[in-house]
């Protein structure tokens, strides 16, 4: 089995258990994945913000380090970043030679594939500069249309995930009717069902974050498979 570590940012095992599940969908069991999620020892249930963002630098680190150096580091063929800002991936890529994907990176990606113009709807408005830099670093701006916001608190939403559906469905809808996008990446780990279940309701791409990582690891993977 082709061992891949999804490592969660947040302290919420229930989130790390979704994306790993929404991660085999695409890196299949019967196909010789196993995709391993990984909580981080200590920090938020969920980043909203940029200090939040930049705290769990080092608890993503000290998972990985857990992982590379326990007694299954010399399988793992991958580790998947989950969380949109990415935080750590620069770093880990520094100190290993495994393949490190960022969900944020891989989206953005595909999402910009083609010359595409894309926006991204997400529920964390303490995370748009972020997210803003992120398409910077990445190279991306041109193409990009900007972030569409659902309204209200991000972790109230997150505790009604059909209502957080919706709202995000509205925030996609003004990323292609008012801002032009022909693709929208919906910004967020923590809301890959949402992602899921908004992913054939518009005439446009809806771009998953953990869904494109994954597709990420089969593309990086293939030559040595």
């Amino acid at each position: 089995m082709t061992l891949v570590a999804l490592v969660n940012p947040n302290t919420d095992r229930a989130t790390t258990a979704m994306m790993a599940a929404i991660a085999r969908r695409t890196l299949r069991p019967r196909d010789g994945f196993d995709v391993r999620g990984v909580t981080v020892a200590a920090g938020p249930r969920m980043l909203v913000d940029e200090d939040l963002l930049r705290a769990s630098v080092p608890h993503v680190l000290d998972a990985a380090d857990t992982l590379l150096t326990g007694p299954d580091g010399p399988e793992v063929a991958a580790l998947v970043i989950g969380a949109f800002g990415d935080p750590g991936v620069e770093e880990l890529r520094a100190r290993t030679a495994v393949p490190v994907i960022g969900i944020a990176e891989a989206a953005l990606r595909e999402a910009g594939a083609d010359g595409r113009r894309f926006g991204i709807a997400t529920t964390t408005p303490g995370l748009v500069a972020a997210i803003d830099a992120r398409v910077a670093r990445l190279g991306r701006s041109a193409r990009y249309t900007g972030v569409r916001l659902t309204p209200g608190d991000p972790q109230r939403l997150a505790a009604r995930p059909d209502e957080m559906t919706e709202r995000l469905a509205e925030a996609v809808e003004a990323c292609v009717r008012e801002d032009g996008a022909e693709a929208v990446v919906i910004g967020g780990g923590p809301l890959g069902e949402a992602a899921e279940a908004l992913r054939d309701r518009f005439p446009v791409p809806v771009v998953g974050p953990i869904p494109a990582a994954s597709r990420e690891v089969l593309r990086l993977l293939a030559p040595a498979r």
